[in-house]
């Protein structure tokens, strides 16, 4: 066409052939990304050298006029062929009006290479996302997500826990089941972790001695929590509720020197464990009670463990590669004290020997009571031991078209110490129809993600997210800049009540939009009830899988469920069944279609638009809420010789920075993939720049300062700063001093890292 089109225009104005730039679109042998080449043929160089030798001068401003006319009559008809071409488009969804040049051209796709088997001469046309909802909806309502749950809890009691024979068979069959859904590519990683469990030999104990001296035997728990301190305490009992910060606190009586018992809920075990070792307790015993856990069975015994983190506590900051042997090391998060879970019986044969009742407020048990006398002492044996086991990590990809070097990561955890049906094989049988589902657009559906999507079946979930998180540290310098968000499928069907969601910030208003579109299994409105949602937003917790994601690698992360206002009550233990599953939630294949649908669209639209849709400027609001927070001791502040000015002008830099960035996107051509990556890569910047670079990942692994943990967050300053008002004698002013730098400092990086290349960093710090 355009041979035909300079044919004409060199007839019309009687000229001499016009020399013309020739450009070819060739891939650099180094990497996916292609470049524009710009030759000028030989011929037509002669031919201009020709016209210059032989032009006179008086002919200048005839040629200049006919170049004018040329170029004006050019750019007019790409105008009306790029008109048509859309108007096309739109009549015609195959696009059977297009040539295969013209197509590719539209599609940003590159010239194939010679012998490239799987290049299509006709590239059919990008969906719209009406088009892809429309499609998960409907491939993912015929399927069979409680079949498939069943499937997963045949032989409910044979152990599945991380390193069994049953979790390696379940690996298997994951592996098969990704390769029969012809995934682009399916692999397994395997690492060498230790964890705790009971001793063979020498059960756990809790005894009572009366004031008698006679020894009474309260039980030998079948239940047990992983990386416990191995030890034999004695001491009177003291009940803490549920071990929170506030409700020791709130106690009138001093735990040092003594045990705790306290309610499961609320927080983890491993926080309930660090606050009462704060207080120099000596042990802890956790039970299930009837108000917050209604379960008729009150001899049932639960798992857990104690471990403050995520990961094998005995390689802290490494991953653990084929029996890689690093110096001896361990956690800080490990316990220093003994833990040990005790059925709901247990717990009442201790009240039976305490004094005074719990406060009314706690809404617990009648039977519940506060503490032994001095003449009474409970002793705790716990003598769990270490194990090392091998457990597998199941990867399949389907590869992006455009950026297949950014992946979306989709994971569920796949053991559990009992039958695990909510705590595992929900995750799991949500994982597989989702790499089934979107296989199946991809192949058969024409939807090409721009991006890939990673479905990972993770193992040694039980014990601290340990599958995920040795595979974050085996990645820990590139995946930052590699994965764009990873979806946590655990326990998301606990109930059909409530909807609730947990994560970063930057995902809040990509949520809201899924919400909005997804329809509650059961009532048919929409999932969106509550404009509020944001600010009731719970924070990711140790137990969570998505946690070292955010918190430790930088990469935001979301969790989601259905779920009742009550805990589900038989997670982590021996009723944890496909029974009893759906005796609980009838319509569970309901419910999971509709988990998978809020899933399926946050995964497609992370991997269909040009545009990544994480929300960046939600952070200039969590900074102004610390900023006002900190004022509150404005005086306090002044006292200390200090100034907020560098914080605000910090803030202000990353303000701006996120308003360019946004300039920046309003202005871009949505179809250059060059400008949107670099464009796409600056957001992906954000939460990872949020990890405090001044603290050691070895030390304090979860550096993100609104997420982490640690004296490097924000809540720390303010929790210190709090101090000085409250018991001054206990405030570290040189501690204080650091904090308030270091926090500054870490969101100037986050600011500048915004801004681009550094001569676009233009601040006045």
């Amino acid at each position: 066409m355009m041979n035909q089109a300079r044919a004409t225009f060199s007839n019309l104005f009687g000229g001499e052939p016009l020399s013309y730039t020739r450009f070819s679109l060739a891939r650099h042998v180094d990497g996916d990304t292609s470049h524009v080449e710009m030759k000028l043929a030989a011929d037509e160089e002669e031919n201009a050298d020709s016209m210059r030798a032989n032009a006179k001068a008086p002919r200048r401003c005839v040629k200049s006029i006919c170049y004018g006319a040329i170029a004006i009559t050019i750019f007019f008809l790409i105008g009306f062929l790029i008109g048509y071409l859309g108007y096309c488009k739109r009549i015609e969804p195959k696009a059977e009006c297009e040539s295969p040049a013209v197509m590719d051209a539209m599609n940003g796709s590159e010239d194939p290479e010679p012998g490239d088997e799987e290049f299509s001469s006709e590239a059919s046309p990008r969906l719209y996302w009406e088009d892809l909802k429309k499609m998960l909806s409907e491939k993912l309502s015929n399927a069979k997500l409680s079949d498939t749950v069943k499937q997963l809890n045949e032989d409910a009691y044979v152990p599945r826990e991380a390193g069994s024979e049953k979790d390696e068979n379940l690996a298997y069959f994951v592996e098969n089941q990704f390769n029969e859904y012809k995934l682009s590519k399916v692999w397994r990683n395997e690492h060498y972790v230790k964890i705790q469990v009971k001793n063979s030999t020498a059960p756990n104990s809790v005894t009572v001695t009366d004031a008698k001296g006679l020894v009474y035997l309260v039980e030998n728990p079948e239940g047990y929590v992983a990386y416990s301190k191995a030890a034999t305490v004695i001491g009177k009992l003291v009940h803490a509720n549920f071990g929170t910060k506030k409700d020791f606190e709130d106690l009138n009586t001093s735990v040092n020197g003594s045990l705790v018992i306290v309610r499961a809920g609320e927080i983890t075990f491993a926080e309930k464990v660090s606050n009462a070792a704060s207080l120099n307790a000596l042990g802890v015993l956790i039970y299930l009670d009837n108000i917050k856990f209604p379960i008729t069975k009150a001899d049932l015994p639960f798992f857990g463990h104690a471990h403050l983190g995520t990961g094998d506590p005995y390689t802290p900051g490494f991953p653990s590669f084929n029996h890689t042997q690093f110096p001896p090391s361990q956690s800080s998060g490990l316990p220093t004290i003994p833990v040990q879970t005790i059925s709901r019986e247990a717990a009442e044969k201790l009240f039976r020997n305490m004094e005074r009742e719990c406060p009314s407020n706690w809404r617990t048990e009648v039977a519940c009571r506060l503490q032994t006398s001095q003449e009474r002492s409970v002793k705790l044996v716990v003598n769990n031991v270490l194990k090392e086991i091998r457990i597998l990590n199941i990867f399949g990809v389907i590869k992006g078209v455009e950026e297949p070097d950014h992946y979306v990561v989709v994971g569920a955890q796949r053991d559990s110490w009992g039958p695990g049906a909510a705590k595992a094989s929900v995750g799991t049988a949500l994982l597989l129809e989702l790499a089934r589902t979107v296989s199946d657009m991809v192949l058969k559906g024409g939807f090409k993600p721009h991006r890939s999507i990673i479905f990972v079946s993770w193992s040694a979930g039980d014990f601290g997210a340990v599958g995920a998180t040795e595979w974050l540290e085996g990645y820990i310098t590139s995946l930052h800049l590699k994965a764009v968000t990873y979806i946590n499928l655990d326990k998301a069907v606990l109930g059909t009540t409530n909807f609730k969601v947990t994560g970063s910030p930057m995902l809040y208003k990509l949520i809201e939009k899924t919400m909005q579109e997804v329809k509650h299994p059961l009532t048919g409105a929409s999932l969106y009830k509550d404009s509020n949602w944001v600010n009731k937003v719970e924070k990711l917790s140790f137990d969570n899988a998505a946690f070292p994601f955010l918190a430790y690698s930088g990469i935001p992360a979301v969790s989601f469920c259905f779920c009742e206002d009550m805990d589900y009550p038989y997670l982590s233990t021996k009723l944890d069944s496909y029974d009893m599953l759906m005796q609980e939630i009838p319509q569970l294949n309901k419910v999971m279609c509709a988990a998978a649908e809020v899933a399926g669209q946050i995964l497609i639209r992370l991997t269909h638009d040009f545009e990544l849709n994480l929300d960046y400027e939600v952070y200039n609001s969590k900074m102004l809420l610390f900023v006002k927070e900190l004022m509150q001791y404005a005086t306090d502040i002044k006292e200390m010789g200090l100034s907020l000015q560098w914080l605000y002008s910090a803030r202000g830099d990353f303000f701006r920075a996120t308003s360019r960035l946004t300039t920046d996107f309003h202005n871009a051509e949505r179809t250059n993939r060059f400008i949107m990556k670099e464009l796409n890569d600056r957001i992906m910047k954000v939460e990872y720049h949020f990890l405090s670079p001044y603290v050691s990942p070895r030390e304090s692994p979860f550096r993100h300062i609104f997420w982490g943990s640690g004296s490097h967050t924000l809540q720390a300053l303010l929790e210190n700063l709090k101090l000085r008002k409250e018991n001054k004698a206990v405030f570290n002013e040189t501690l204080f001093r650091n904090q308030l730098a270091l926090a500054t400092w870490t969101i100037q990086g986050v600011a500048n890292a915004l801004s681009g290349d550094i001569w676009d960093i233009d601040n006045e710090f």
